[in-house]
């Protein structure tokens, strides 16, 4: 019986430090940037590690009111080149601290 309680409270306290680990994780990539950009730098984005947009920058030469769709396309790209570098960071990181268990909801 004791083998069995040992190993329940192993497994516990196992969970409890992956869980600590993944929230000092969450927080910090809080603190975290990457930066995305567009047509040579004329849109430039940053988020953070959790995907929330920190800064959209773009410069007069982006700006053409007769083309507003090329604007929105570079738009696109720098955020999904911003988001994609913060996804798979993130990604690395939590498989770091799970030994690449999926644990659904976290990320």
């Amino acid at each position: 019986m004791s083998k069995h309680g040992g190993g329940n409270a192993n497994i516990m306290l196992q969970a409890q430090r992956m869980q600590s680990q993944i929230k000092r994780l969450q927080e910090s990539l809080e603190d975290e940037t990457y930066p995305g950009a567009a047509g040579g730098g004329l849109v430039k984005v940053v988020v953070d590690g959790r995907q929330n947009v920190k800064s959209i920058e773009i410069t007069p030469e982006a700006i053409n009111p007769d083309d507003l769709d090329e604007l929105a396309d570079l738009l696109t790209a720098a955020m999904n080149m911003a988001l994609t570098d913060s996804k798979e960071t993130s990604q690395t990181e939590m498989r770091k601290i799970t030994g690449g268990l999926s644990l659904p909801g976290l990320f």
